[in-house]
């Protein structure tokens, strides 16, 4: 087979990453999803409930109204099973591990997509706990939506740097006492929809959410199908910032 129709579109980003190090290592990431699964993304639509603005600052402000891509709905969707697949599989762990650090070994894979709109912010966190990996990646089109990235923040909580909110485009890190970020309130004018790849320990409670089951697919170097279509080409008008 081609070389070319191998291509793991998630290392192919990251191998194309330089590492930002400050305020903390951090990697932002360009075409990062096969093109049918950015479009599979793009065209959910779920209940109006799955869609808000003002949480409180957190997203666990929403509980009960979030949408997790599980087995259960892989199970009817060949892309989102081929999403998960592709950030299970064994050589994209291998690729976190090597360049960013990250301790993926038992942990499990979260999938969230975030749907949103006028109103929404969030407070400085830094996902540091269970979260063993995050990457955001912004699913967003539209003139505005560039500057709807994720606020990259010092350990005061004030912003230094905003990742790219252009389609297709991830914020990369690795949770630490460091890794400070939020979103600071600005106008929303449609939807804000985003890709969260969560890598989780042991300790996550929260088995509901989580995309694959224990050890699902890790051990198995075949596991995950060839990814394809890396490029942004379906959408070519789509600048990057």
């Amino acid at each position: 087979m081609n070389s070319a129709m191998q291509t793991n579109c998630v290392i192919a980003a990251l191998q194309a990453s330089p590492t930002t190090e400050w305020p903390y290592p951090h990697w932002q990431l360009h075409d990062v999803l096969p093109a049918p699964v950015a479009t599979a993304l793009m065209a959910w639509r779920p209940d109006a409930r799955f869609i808000g603005g003002d949480s409180g600052g957190q997203r666990s402000g929403r509980n009960g109204q979030r949408l997790f891509i599980t087995p259960a709905l892989r199970a009817t969707s060949p892309a989102m099973d081929r999403l998960a697949r592709l950030f299970d599989a064994p050589q994209t762990r291998a690729a976190f591990s090597t360049q960013c650090a990250a301790r993926l070994e038992h942990a499990a894979l979260r999938l969230e997509l975030c749907l949103d709109t006028n109103g929404f912010w969030l407070e400085p966190h830094t996902d540091i706990g269970a979260k063993r990996l995050t990457l955001l990646i912004a699913l967003s089109m539209g003139a505005q939506a560039a500057q709807w990235g994720t606020d990259i923040m010092t350990a005061g909580g004030i912003p230094v740097a905003r990742a790219s909110g252009a389609f297709n485009s991830g914020l990369l890190f690795i949770p630490s006492a460091r890794s400070w970020h939020g979103f600071v309130p600005r106008p929303l004018n449609g939807v804000r929809r985003t890709l969260i790849v969560n890598y989780v320990g042991p300790e996550w409670e929260a088995t509901d959410e989580l995309a694959m089951p224990t050890h699902a697919c890790r051990e198995k170097p075949d596991c995950a199908p060839a990814e394809t279509e890396c490029m942004t080409s379906l959408y070519s008008g789509t600048k990057r910032f």
